[in-house]
This record gives structure tokens, sequence and C-alpha cells, in this order.
């Protein structure tokens, strides 16, 4: 029995220390946004965010999460309250088929919450390992950085103690 600490929750999964993140988040948790695309940590569809690292979640064995915090899409916002990064996404129609979105959000995400302001190319070199077949690469681009402008507002708004999903 191993535990996990998935998205603020904590939850024990009967699972080989050696299974990937992704088969007990999709498996077991029905956590369904990451995506297996290769399966090799290749593609990042499967890209999670590991103690503010984002992680290919096809090749992270468990036994490697023990006390550590994993966060998926499905926590950073919801459909009626989306993070900024979702947000961000859908203004900005970035999704063609879909598939890759979920590993860019959380990729830029992870980026994000290092690097508030992050320059085009920082983004670019930070997004060069997740592919995007569609050719959506300018969308997400612009979304990424809709994201930044969105969570920098949120930061400086009333209320809010400057907290990033």
């Amino acid at each position: 029995m191993m535990t996990l600490k998935i998205n603020g929750l904590t939850h024990q999964v009967d699972a080989d220390p050696d299974t990937p993140l992704l088969y007990v988040l999709r498996d077991d948790l029905k956590l369904n946004a990451a995506k297996f695309g290769c399966g090799l940590g290749q593609c990042g569809s499967c890209t999670v965010i590991v103690d503010g690292k984002a992680v290919l979640s096809c090749v992270t064995p468990l036994l490697l999460l023990e006390g550590k915090q994993v966060t998926t899409l499905e926590g950073l916002g919801t459909i009626s309250e989306p993070a900024p990064i979702q947000r961000a996404f859908m203004e900005e129609q970035a999704a063609q088929c879909g598939y890759c979105i979920a590993g860019m959000m959380m990729r830029a995400q992870a980026l994000l919450q290092k690097n508030s302001k992050p320059t085009d190319e920082e983004i670019r070199t930070e997004l060069q390992q997740n592919l995007c077949r569609c050719g959506t690469h300018m969308r997400i681009l612009r979304a990424v950085r809709r994201a930044a402008r969105l969570m920098d507002t949120a930061e400086l708004s009333p209320g809010n103690q400057g907290s990033v999903p």
C-alpha cells in the first residue's frame, strides 16, 4: 500500500512501487487529464507537477513520490472557477485536438510558479519537451503570456493573499 498526496488529498493506493504514476492517476484515481501518449517520456502529454516541478508521469514510479505533493490539471481549478492557466488556454482557444493541452498547461503552470514574467524564449524552451502535432504553438504561447498576466492581476486583487493555484 502506497500513500500519495494528490491535489491536496491523501490517497492510499494498492500498487507496486515501480508502477508509473500515470497508471495510478488514470486507472485507480480516475484523474484523466494527464494522457498516455508515448509511454516513454518523450511527448509530455502526461505532465503533472511534483513539488513545483513539471514531471512526466508515464516514467515516474510511485516510489519516488513518497512525501511529495502531486498536482494534476484537475487540482488547478474547476469548470466554474478555472485557474488562470486554464482560463487563458480557453480564451486563446489554444487547444485543437486537446490531447497535449493538459501537459502543456501543467508545464506552463510550473514555469509560471517559478517565473511569473517569462520571456517568449523562456516559454518556448520550457514547453519544447511537450509535443503538439496540431500546430497551435502560437496560441499556446499567447495563452501562457495571458496566464502570466491573469496570475499577476489575481495576486494584486483585493481579498487575495497572493496565492497562485
